[in-house]
């Protein structure tokens, strides 16, 4: 019996991981090897580790966990999950089954990118979401957003800070006069022309054949929990500006008592900083919930 079994073993679950370690905890990490940005060669805007590979971060972070006594870590992916507080069962993909007393739900999201050829071949790389993650290195050259909906308009007013903006609204974005007006003066271009096809590094081909060339590229995706477990347990999911989340209180807690949530799949905004705090705090309250059970 394991006193907690994180369910993903990115930023956020091993920040967890380590306050409930140090507080001398049976802990489980069992991971499926699927970062959100695992497409990014360097993480940016984290204190202490700006500029490096992300895949670094997390295995520098791993081999700090693995010095404590009380940590199991396994490759793997989780079906399946049931039970009730101090009494959890997880069963893998592989067949091996595994007891908690709590569970963490740290999987992160996915991202549902626009359906545009050429795009998701350069997400991580020459189309980002966050301009605090990477639009210092774009070097305020030119920036293309490409529109899914309202918040990419969001973005287009946010995105003059680090370089010259044209928004794409591409047929999905509606601007009504003030939004337009906004913009306008913040100096961003709006193109209305269709989007056939990203090529080259950040090359924006158009219907009617006009090819547009920027620094890097900003899409707006769509984000869910990556796992389908927290909708197979039953409780509630909520939606946000970027997509749904696990719904969960102060304390990390889901709405069914024993299952904590934390990281990109129960918070907004996403940042792999934001992902370590939140993971942290989820950890914190993790082990109050053994001290203080009934709290």
């Amino acid at each position: 019996m394991q006193d907690v079994i994180v369910i993903g073993g990115s930023y956020a679950g091993m920040a967890a991981a380590l306050q409930l370690l140090r507080a001398r905890r049976k802990v489980l990490i069992i991971d499926a090897g699927e970062r959100r940005n695992r497409f990014a060669s360097h993480s940016h805007g984290f204190l202490g580790q700006d500029g490096v590979d992300p895949a670094v971060i997390h295995a520098n972070a791993r081999n700090q966990l693995t010095a404590y006594a009380t940590l199991e870590w396994m490759e793997g992916r989780v079906i399946a999950a049931s039970g009730r507080k101090d009494d959890f069962m997880v069963e893998t993909a592989g067949g091996s089954q595994h007891r908690g007393r709590r569970l963490l739900f740290a999987t992160g999201v996915r991202d549902e990118l626009p359906a545009i050829p050429g795009l998701a071949d350069r997400w991580g790389r020459s189309v980002y979401h966050c301009p605090y993650c990477h639009g210092y290195e774009l070097n305020q050259g030119r920036i293309g957003v490409i529109g899914t909906g309202p918040m990419s308009v969001h973005q287009a007013q946010l995105l003059p800070e680090w370089g010259e903006t044209t928004l794409f609204t591409n047929g999905v974005t509606p601007l009504d006069a003030g939004a337009e007006a906004d913009l306008g003066r913040r100096g961003v271009t709006v193109e209305r022309q269709p989007i056939t096809g990203i090529e080259a590094e950040a090359e924006v081909v158009l219907t009617d054949g006009r090819r547009l060339n920027f620094a890097g590229l900003f899409t707006a995706p769509r984000c869910a929990p990556a796992s389908d477990l927290a909708a197979k347990m039953g409780f509630r999911l909520i939606e946000t500006p970027m997509g749904l989340q696990i719904a969960t209180g102060e304390a990390k807690e889901t709405d069914l008592a024993g299952v904590f949530a934390c990281g990109d799949a129960a918070r907004v905004p996403h940042s792999v900083s934001l992902a370590v705090g939140d993971g942290a705090w989820a950890g914190a309250q993790l082990h109050r919930s053994f001290v203080w059970p009934e709290g």
